[in-house]
């Protein structure tokens, strides 16, 4: 019977390179493996098929022998083809271990992997006053953690003893089961992969290399800071397994309200109250800021709401460099009660604000409407009665 060409059989181009090669062979050896077939011949002649056309093909001299002679010039070179499935396997048992993660024949390949594990990332959570947060501070905390074991300098072993190969898997990590042509590779249960085990286990840790404990940590706190924040301290979280990789301390910030400023990014705001009289006649007041105390001018003849600015007195930029700014709402205070005489007074301004006659009556929008409103319904009952 005339052999199919190699090409066709992968079903890739002459072109095709080796990494091409070997995705088309792995994809029809799992496809037409005896185990996914049993009892079925035509899939075990594909899968011999498969594994002569990838043995040719992956081999830079056979091939170039194949594309100038095709079959017969293998044959004149000596090659007949592959052998049975322990051959394939053998051969090619790296295919498969790439694709599923386990081998096929050897299954030995496996490197042994160390015992130490990185420990877990911690969070903790820091109130903080508002002016701790603008100017930045350095706080003390106490964790209860998971922290190196002091006994042992997590090790795990018990001082003056040391670690001897695993007997269980002979140091490999891992250990090898066989099920029909698959031979599966798992990690070792007794020393977790790692291939070693403890002779005698530290008695202050079981083994673990570290205990739980309180520690203190020393927290900086840069300025500019606001609620939300998240500050990350690396390797101050929870102690590795067997002098694994320490995790990370994240301190989440909670900043208490001021009870004058409110903060906004990097601007604060703040609100002042001046008397009827300050805002018509004009005023000079101080107001505070972060720093210390400013002069703030009320103008003459200010308005309730009326904002001023005051330059790079916000708070510091976490990001970047500079100040924000400081907004001061002015608030005209109306008195509730006034003395006889103060009462005098307004009144006697209230005429002469008459006499100037500046004072005009509005009409609001809505008042309009509804006289538009009766307009066009006195039009329409007249309109009714014609």
């Amino acid at each position: 019977m005339d052999k199919r060409d190699y090409y066709e059989i992968l079903g890739v181009s002459r072109q095709a390179g080796e990494e091409e090669v070997k995705k088309a062979y792995r994809k029809l050896a799992l496809k037409y493996h005896p185990d996914r077939n049993p009892g079925d011949k035509e899939a075990e002649e594909q899968f011999k098929e498969a594994a002569e056309a990838y043995e040719v093909l992956r081999d830079s001299q056979k091939r170039r022998i194949y594309d100038a002679y095709g079959h017969e010039g293998l044959r004149g070179a000596g090659f007949s083809g592959v052998g049975g499935f322990e051959d394939i396997f053998s051969s090619f048992g790296d295919i498969f271990q790439d694709f599923f993660s386990f081998g096929f024949g050897g299954g030995g390949g496996a490197r042994p992997r160390t015992a130490a594990r990185p420990g877990d990332d911690l969070l903790f959570d820091m109130s903080l006053t508002f002016e701790e947060a603008i100017f930045g501070t350095e706080k003390e905390i106490q964790i209860d953690t998971m922290v190196e074991c002091e006994q042992c300098d997590g090790s795990g072993a018990e001082p003056g003893t040391l670690e001897s190969t695993c007997p269980n898997c002979q140091g490999r990590g891992q250990v090898v089961q066989s099920q029909g042509f698959f031979r599966i590779s798992t990690t070792c249960s007794r020393c977790q992969g790692s291939g070693r085990v403890l002779n005698s286990p530290c008695k202050g840790c079981q083994g673990q290399g570290r205990v739980r404990k309180r520690k203190k940590v020393q927290v900086k706190v840069p300025a500019g800071v606001d609620s939300g924040t998240r500050l990350r301290l690396r390797s101050e979280g929870e102690s590795g397994f067997r002098r694994g990789q320490s995790g990370d301390l994240y301190v989440r910030l909670n900043v208490q309200p001021h009870e004058f400023f409110d903060r906004d990014g990097d601007n604060l705001y703040g609100k002042i109250s001046v008397s009827v009289v300050q805002a018509t006649l004009g005023d000079e007041i101080e107001v505070p800021t972060l720093d210390s105390r400013k002069t703030l001018r009320v103008e003459a003849g200010t308005q309730p709401g009326t904002v001023v600015r005051f330059p790079g007195e916000g708070a510091p930029r976490l990001r970047g460099y500079g100040r924000g700014d400081l907004y001061i709402e002015i608030d005209v205070k109306i008195p509730k009660k006034v003395s006889s005489k103060q009462e005098q007074l307004l009144r006697e301004f209230a005429d002469l604000e008459k006499e100037k006659g500046d004072q005009k009556v509005r009409k609001w929008p809505w008042n309009r409407r509804k006289e538009r409103g009766q307009e066009s319904g006195s039009d329409a009952s007249r309109q009714a009665h014609s």
